[in-house]
Order: C-alpha cells, then structure tokens, then sequence
C-alpha cells in the first residue's frame, strides 16, 4: 500500500509540473513553487525506490489501473531537463511537450 501511495503521490508532482511547464509565460513562477516537490520527484527518480516501482510494473505487481506516467524511463527525466534548461539564464522559454519533437 506505501508503494501504491507513493507512486500515486510522484504521479501527482509529475503531472502538476507538466501543467506548469505548458504555459511559458508563468511557468518559471509556478515551478519556483513546485521546487520542494521537485526535488523530492528526483530524489525518488535517482534513488532505489524508482528502480524497485519501476521493476514491479514490468513484472505485473501493480495495479492495472494505477495512472504510473511516473515510472516511464523519459516522462522525469525530460521533465527535470525542460525544468533545468528553463532556469537558464540566456533559456527562451517554450511549451512543453510540444518542444521535444523538435529537431534543432
């Protein structure tokens, strides 16, 4: 149940990051108050507990219907790079995700 929790509550930081990062205009504003949550997205991210999530979703021990956008191999990691690129100081800010399929 801590596992389904915390997946749930990682999905949760994923998706209002996502959010956040639609809108170029605010979104620095927005993620500066999402910087906690953030960080604890990628500590888990970087850490053993994604790996463990990870490894359970493919061996079939979560539930089917649990929303795991989170445990994808490039949803947190092209997340934290768009964050990152976005502190830049010479970044133009751009919509995210439709930016990453551009080629440069």
């Amino acid at each position: 149940m801590e596992q389904i929790r915390r997946i749930m509550e990682m999905e949760n930081i994923l998706t209002r990051a996502l959010e956040a990062l639609q809108d170029p205009s605010c979104a620095s504003d927005r993620l500066c108050t999402l910087q906690p949550e953030l960080e604890r997205l990628e500590a888990y991210y970087t850490g053993p507990l994604w790996k463990k999530d990870f490894d359970d979703d493919c061996a079939g021990r979560l539930p089917k219907g649990l929303r795991r956008g989170v445990l994808s191999e490039d949803a947190v990691y092209d997340l934290l790079s768009a964050v990152s690129q976005l502190r830049q100081p010479d970044s133009k800010p751009e919509p995210y995700p439709e930016n990453r399929d551009r080629q440069p």
